[in-house]
């Protein structure tokens, strides 16, 4: 009797796992710590239904990888079973790395460190325990498998990944500009020469998942109050590693104090996969009634949603507007200027629909030609959509909700 079991997702509907390796991989302790990771960081602040974690995704992610997977079978696209299952597995584990409130803390907790770094070394320590069995797919997700469109798959400018948490986003936000075709760009991916690309009927539809991705940036994931939420969550990690502040949760502590870096991150994985959202929840609900004031007063304001204001701008914040600002959260709290930079602060953030400088979408005509998107006639990319827009932020002490300590 084959190896069946279904999931019911609310996106999709039943995902289907019909491999005893994969759902050992979906079972292992590594991957169940997805649960405990949200996909949106601090955005159900503004959008309280986008509580959806990153096992949801990475599962989505796999249902449409095997779509994706079956549509260029059907068109003569040669995928071996090995393959197939390879390139399963790296999806599943593509954001295995993720650490505690995903992209808002990364590069925090654990300096110079991206999420993709952590989700090699653990696909590697779980190759290890499976006798081997991830090897392909570690070389996929790698990008140094022959068969490169696998890798696209995984990671580039139309990867699954990017499918799922536009759609999965979308749902869970309530925000429509977020819904994307992605069953009509699946039927229409194709390969030539080895590399990704889409047939010409499906021109239209990517131009709206173009689109569609950057409506999401600047209404959810680069909302001003959603930024401003993550940069208090990032404050908070700084003072209290400024003031020596200590979690109840030991494991928290680790990465907290950087216990980690003379031995390597390599050497923390099992350290690193204990820990959760829920482990830094908990050391900020505990830090408000810490006795320094700034790390109690932004625990307390996050926790409470009491957040700072803050204001966006297509130019750069006045430096006499910041100091301003610093002047009045000093008297008001009583504070040095160093410890009002935690509440008064300044930055940027920059979104790209579509560059052409690093990977390319490739339409590929009925006469086997091939163009880039932003060389097609009339694309709407080339009109309007292609550069980068970068916006600058300014945070600072909302008075009026604050109580003097």
């Amino acid at each position: 009797m084959s190896f069946r079991k279904i999931i019911n997702d609310p996106v999709y509907g039943f995902i289907t796992i019909d491999d005893e390796l994969i759902y050992k991989i979906i079972s292992h302790p590594f991957y169940q710590r997805l649960r405990r990771i949200h996909q949106m960081a601090l955005a159900q602040l503004v959008y309280p239904g986008a509580v959806h974690t990153r096992l949801q995704h990475s599962l989505g992610a796999y249902h449409l990888m095997c779509n994706a997977l079956h549509e260029l079978q059907s068109k003569g696209i040669a995928v071996s079973a090995e393959e197939e299952q390879a390139a399963k597995i790296a999806i599943l584990l593509h954001d295995i790395g993720h650490g505690p409130y995903s992209h808002a803390l990364e590069n925090t907790l654990i300096r110079s460190v991206n999420h993709e770094t952590i989700s090699l070394l653990l696909m590697k320590k779980m190759n290890t325990e499976l006798n081997g069995k991830m090897q392909m797919a570690i070389d996929i997700f790698t990008n140094v498998y022959p068969k490169k469109f696998l890798h696209q798959l995984i990671s580039g400018q139309l990867d699954v990944d990017r499918m799922d948490y536009l759609i999965r986003d979308s749902f869970f936000t309530g925000v429509s500009e977020g819904v994307i075709g992605y069953d009509r760009i699946i039927k229409m991916l194709t390969v030539h020469n080895g590399e990704l690309m889409i047939e010409e009927k499906g021109i239209h539809s990517i131009e709206k998942f173009l689109v569609s991705r950057r409506f999401m940036y600047w209404q959810v994931y680069l909302h001003k109050t959603v930024l401003c939420a993550e940069k208090m969550l990032v404050n908070i990690i700084n003072r209290a590693r400024a003031v020596k502040a200590q979690s109840l949760s030991v494991v928290f502590n680790i990465f907290l104090n950087e216990e980690y870096l003379e031995a390597g991150i390599e050497n923390h994985l099992d350290n690193f996969c204990a820990l959760d959202d829920y482990d830094v929840l908990s050391t900020i609900k505990f830090w408000t009634k810490h006795p320094d004031k700034i790390l109690s007063i932004l625990c307390r304001d996050l926790i409470n949603r009491n957040l700072l204001k803050i204001k966006y701008s297509g130019s750069k914040i006045p430096p006499e507007l910041i100091n301003e600002k610093r002047e009045l959260a000093m008297k008001y709290l009583n504070i040095n200027k160093e410890d009002a930079g935690y509440l008064v602060f300044s930055g940027e953030v920059q979104n790209k629909t579509y560059s052409n400088q690093d990977e390319h979408i490739n339409i590929l005509f009925k006469d086997i030609s091939v163009k880039d998107i932003s060389e097609v006639d009339n694309a709407l990319i080339n009109q309007s959509l292609f550069g980068t827009v970068k916006k600058f932020y300014f945070c600072f002490l909302n008075m009026d909700l604050q109580i003097k300590m």
